[in-house]
């Protein structure tokens, strides 16, 4: 039995690229130099971010060599130029799926089955968090185990597991409160997704049409007692001028209607085709459309939208859809568009049964506004400005709401 080998962070990094790019992007594999270091230093994927130098990669990737867990070759691309290429995968006998567990564990250290099954699909398909937990397992069982599961923290739901081969930082992310020493328990926001994207939409479109009828009835007027969220809404409106403005996820319709009556030309759009049944009914003067938010494409009749609105309707996308949405949201702006979003702040995945009365089955997603702050600004928009407001207590809330408005350069 051979021992496991024992890699530092630097090691980790560029072992876990290699492992990742020879899948991901095998035209260009092995990778060079300049092209290795572009990887470890990626800001995203990667926790925790690094900045290493070419010195370091070189030094690190020769270290590697030495110790039969890389190789490097020459390539005659028309100039002959050294490229790298990771052995660790034969070394460890390491099948397929097996492969794509480390690769991310090398990458960005401890995580949920549902964080990994997420995480990996571009690296292997695995058919549901099960499966995931399966390969864990039998990574753990093998003669000289390769993972564990680590202690479950306070409030998560599922355990993590870490790889073991060599230390692993396992810092919880900081607490927003300035100067607090103290770290949150880890959350993940990966687990609504954890049988697949697919899965949880069919969850979202069954919820809302089991409570359409009565979410529209006692929220249609909602933004009366709202007057911070009807100035937003006010200010986006007048910021698109005359070109068309989206209410991306538009429910009953009502945040839609307030836009109109500000002068925009206002439509909807919603996933739910029970909630675009009921925006219809009762506002049939303006254009409410069955879609996804995620596929947003610019109007028929200008160069791009003077505003989009994600009016909470990103509360049910996991973590690592967030910037993927975001973006969604933002490209079809127009130059000058205004993009603005509503959602619950925290760090916190709640599962919804009941709801209305209903039975139902629906994750609310706590982010953090950093996070949601990130996401707009890895989009290209610029102005951005957040608020976050505590929970009105005589409307019932619970959660803290952030509100994010940013712009296209125009």
């Amino acid at each position: 039995m051979t021992d496991l080998p024992v890699l530092d962070a630097v090691e980790q990094r560029v072992l876990g690229c290699l492992l990742e790019k020879q899948v991901t992007v095998p035209a260009t594999y092995p990778l060079t130099l300049n092209a290795l270091r572009t990887a470890c230093n990626q800001t995203s994927s990667r926790e925790p971010v690094m900045d290493l130098d070419e010195h370091a990669v070189e030094t690190t990737a020769r270290a590697l060599r030495d110790r039969g867990l890389l190789r490097i070759v020459w390539a005659d691309t028309g100039r002959r130029v050294l490229k790298y290429h990771q052995t660790l995968t034969e070394v460890l006998g390491l099948a397929d799926d097996e492969r794509a567990l480390v690769t991310v564990l090398l990458l960005r250290g401890p995580q949920a089955p549902g964080e990994l099954k997420v995480r990996t699909e571009r690296l292997h398909g695995f058919a549901d968090r099960d499966a995931v937990a399966a390969c864990l397992q039998r990574l753990a069982d093998r003669d000289e185990p390769l993972v564990r599961q680590l202690e479950r923290r306070p409030r998560e739901q599922d355990h993590r597991w870490v790889h073991l081969l060599g230390p692993v930082a396992d810092s919880g992310p900081e607490t927003a409160a300035a100067g607090a020493a103290a770290t949150a328990p880890a959350v993940d926001r990966d687990r609504p997704i954890a049988d697949g994207p697919d899965a949880r939409d069919a969850r979202v479109r069954s919820s809302y049409a089991a409570v359409a009828v009565t979410y529209a009835a006692r929220l249609t007027t909602e933004l009366d007692d709202l007057p911070f969220e009807r100035w937003l809404l006010d200010r986006t409106a007048a910021a698109a001028g005359h070109r068309p403005v989206v209410d991306a996820g538009c429910g009953p319709g009502h945040v839609t209607a307030h836009l109109a009556a500000a002068g925009a030309d206002a439509r909807g759009l919603d996933l739910t085709p029970a909630m675009v049944d009921q925006a219809r009914e009762r506002f049939p003067d303006l254009r409410f459309d069955v879609g996804d938010l995620t596929r947003l494409i610019r109007p028929e009749t200008a160069d791009g939208w003077g505003a989009v609105l994600g009016w909470y309707s990103l509360i049910h996308l996991a973590g690592s859809e967030l910037p993927a949405a975001v973006g969604a949201l933002a490209r079809p702006l127009a130059p000058g568009g205004v993009l603005l979003l509503g959602l619950h702040a925290g760090q916190e995945v709640r599962h919804l049964t009941s709801w209305f009365d209903e039975d139902v089955e629906l994750d609310l997603v706590l982010h953090e506004p950093a996070d949601v702050v990130a996401a707009v600004t890895a989009a290209g928009l610029t102005d951005v400005e957040w608020y976050l407001r505590g929970p009105l207590e005589g409307r019932g809330e619970t959660t803290q709401r952030l509100y994010v408005m940013a712009r296209r350069a125009g």
